[in-house]
Parts: structure tokens; sequence; C-alpha cells
């Protein structure tokens, strides 16, 4: 481990509400810089897949996660060090409003030591901009919010007036427009996956040069980063093949996963289930989740596939499935148009897609190999025959409580687990 304290320019990203352009303000500023030369780092606060797909096109690195109670502190404040070491800029894009949640953005740059920009949707107010922002940077006392960004303006002169609304101590950053051209694209679990969009690093240069229209060139104060002791990751995939899907149905894989199983010298085979390629030869395999309900009639095809899964399963082989890789591994799968769909058959039980989110909150869950954290979010309901082996809890005591079950070395969950939050627990999902 590097000994030495870094120190590097960074903001957090935040916002009132959800829904005011944290995201396209985050990727702006990120390709923005990167054009500028600058080497860019961009984290996302909490969990969330979708969001940094987006974010690492933007910067032309890996966006990681950041949570006080999923990653930890130590996984927060190690992953920053690493990044301070090689970085111009580190932005970390935060989740709902500044203060919303527990853990809170604030929560987590109050921690951290790093500057708030605070994301304002100025379209329908003037002066107000001001007031609103001061109101975010006096809420809480050690909280440092450095600037603020307006978002959807209407003209240059709308930019003045919310300028110059903000008080002498609060920095204006920057703005975007009010532009349909400019809005990433969204569907029921937030945007749609940077992967899907062909013309993605189109849109990301066109808000780029939106921004570099009204962009503060100085960089914000630099905080200093020191370094954290981390528990080496143990060699206990070593010569093991992990199968791992991945492809527009399965693409909700945390890059700290995937550093970890290769940490524990994992050989790591994706394969695309979408584009009918068969199971490889593997040790172990594992479903993530994403978007099988948007896929139903090509899965459901692929029999080969299928067969081979559950000749895995039957083998008494390692096999997580998680959410979306859950659903394909029961018998049937609903969309949200009253389609069914034969999917693999793993597991007895069948899940139909319902109009209102059915599950959303932080997860811990106990399992004989160990207790892991993540957390669960989506629209699906599934009916398991099998008793559950655990139930998860939720740290906000908020009602979804996800159940997890297992077949023989097969575990299923709507859970999305971060591996890091309990090394040892994870990699014994995929030890034989």
């Amino acid at each position: 481990m590097d000994s030495e304290t870094f120190r590097c320019p960074a903001l957090l990203v935040s916002a009132p509400a959800s829904g005011q352009g944290k995201t396209s303000v985050t990727a702006a500023l990120a390709r923005w810089h990167r054009r500028q030369g600058r080497r860019v780092r961009v984290f996302k606060t909490g969990p969330d897949f979708l969001d940094p797909m987006v974010l690492e096109r933007a910067s032309g690195a890996p966006a990681y996660q950041l949570d006080l109670w999923m990653t930890g502190e130590a996984d927060v404040r190690a992953r920053l060090h690493a990044a301070a070491g090689e970085a111009d800029l580190i932005l970390i894009e935060g989740v709902m409003g500044l203060f919303d949640g527990s853990p809170s953005s604030a929560d987590l740059a109050q921690a951290l030591g790093v500057p708030v920009l605070a994301v304002i949707d100025g379209s329908a107010m003037a002066q107000t901009f001001g007031a609103l922002a001061t109101g975010l940077a006096r809420y809480r006392e050690g909280l440092a919010v450095h600037g603020v960004a307006a978002n959807r303006i209407g003209s240059a002169h709308h930019a003045d007036l919310l300028r110059s609304s903000l008080p002498a101590d609060l920095h204006w950053l920057g703005a975007l427009p009010r532009d349909a051209q400019l809005a990433l694209p969204e569907r029921h679990l937030g945007l749609v996956s940077a992967g899907e969009l062909g013309d993605i690093d189109a849109r990301l240069d066109a808000l780029a040069d939106a921004w570099g229209v009204h962009a503060a060139t100085t960089l914000p104060p630099p905080v200093a980063f020191a370094p954290v002791d981390i528990e080496p990751v143990p060699p206990l995939l070593r010569g093991l093949r992990i199968a791992i899907a991945r492809d527009a149905a399965f693409c909700f894989l945390y890059p700290a996963n995937l550093d970890l199983l290769r940490a524990a010298g994992a050989d790591l085979r994706f394969f695309s289930p979408l584009a009918g390629e068969c199971l490889p030869d593997c040790d172990a395999v594992w479903l993530p989740g994403g978007y099988p309900e948007l896929h139903l009639a090509v899965l459901s095809q692929q029999h080969e596939l299928h067969a081979a899964l559950r000749a895995h399963r039957d083998d008494g082989k390692p096999m997580l499935a998680e959410c979306g890789g859950m659903l394909f591994v029961l018998e049937a799968l609903t969309g949200k148009d009253g389609e069914r769909a034969a999917m693999a058959g793993l597991m007895a039980g069948e899940a139909a897609m319902q109009p209102r989110l059915a599950a959303l909150g932080l997860q811990s869950v106990e399992l004989p190999e160990g207790v892991l954290r993540g957390h669960t979010f989506h629209y699906a309901r599934a009916e398991l025959a099998s008793v559950p082996l655990a139930v998860a809890s939720n740290p906000n005591g908020g009602p979804s409580r996800e159940t997890v079950h297992r077949d023989r070395r097969l575990t299923a969950s709507f859970v999305h687990f971060y591996f890091p939050s309990n090394p040892q627990a994870a990699l014994r999902l995929f030890l034989p």
C-alpha cells in the first residue's frame, strides 16, 4: 500500500432532490475536463449500476461505488486515495437530495472533507435560485458547499440572473441549457444503460460543449486523501474459472466485484445469453441483474444454455443468480405486457413484472458463508416454492427485506451483493 497522502481537487455533486440533473452535470464536468487534458476519476454515491455506466464513458475510467454503510468507510477511503494518486480531478455523484437517506450524500461529503457542488434546476426560477442555494449551504454546520451549478437554463440572460443571485461565498461553477436533445434517456430502473446507446459519446460531447459555455475555468480546492490499511484479498479462487453472463439483459456488475474475483485469482469468462452463447467451461457461474424482462422471447429460446445451467446445478457446482439473474433461473417470467415466457427452470417458481416499484433499499444478509451487504431495486414479484435460506434485513428499517433461496450450490435472490463488504464470504459463494 502507498503510504503517501495525496491531495487532489474534488467535488461531491449533489442537489436538493432527485431529478435535478446530477448525472448530466457530473458527466458534462467529467467529459469537459477530460477534453482539457485532465485525468478525471468519477465515483457514485450509494448502490447504482446505471449512472456509473454513463460516468465511466464520460471520464474514460471505471466509476466505483462509495457508500459509508454498503461499501464501508475503509473501502471508500482506500478507493479515493488510489484515485487521488493518479487523477487531476475527482468527482463524486451524490444520490437523491443532499441530506436524504442514511447515510446521505452530505454524510459522505462531511466524513471525507469533500466540498459540495449543488446542482439546482433553475428552469422555473430566478433570484430564488440564490435562496435555495444558500439554504443548502447553511443547513448543516461543518458541511462545505463550494459552489452551485444551474440546470435547464433558458438563455444566457437567465444564467446571469441565477448567477447574480448567489451570495459571495458560493462559487458559480456552470450551467446546462434546457434542451431535450441533451437529456439522457430513461426507463423503469433509471437511465438506459450506456452500452445500449449507440450515440452515447456524441451525447456526452454535446453535454461537455454546453457546459463549456458557462463553465468556471478554475479547479475546486484540493482535498487530502490519506492512505488506508486494507486486508489483502486471499487467493481463494486461484485457478478457478467463473462464467459471468454479460450483455444488455445481464449488465448490473459492480467493477469492485469483478476486481475482487480477479484479485482472488479467478479466471473470468464472460458470455452473452442474448447472443446465443452457451455456458463456457467453468467451475462456477454468476448471473447478475439486468433487464431479462426486455428480452423474454430471446432468453426463452436459449434451450442449450438452460440445459447447461441445469447440469451445472445438478453437478453441485456454485452458481450465484442476482435479481434479473434469479428471474432467469425460475420456470417463467411474465413481462409488463402480460407476455409469459419460459425461463431456464433451475428453481421452482415464477415471477411477473409489476407496474410499480416492488422493492427498494439497502440489504444485509447472513449466509452460511458470512454476512454480505448490498441492495435491492426491482419491479418484479416472485413466488418461489422453496423455503428461504435467509431473509435480509434493512439497516434503515424499510419494508424491503428480500429472501435468499438455495438449491445445492445455487444461491438466488433479488439482492445485488457488494462483494468487498465481506470478501471472504463473497469468495466462498464461488468455491467448489
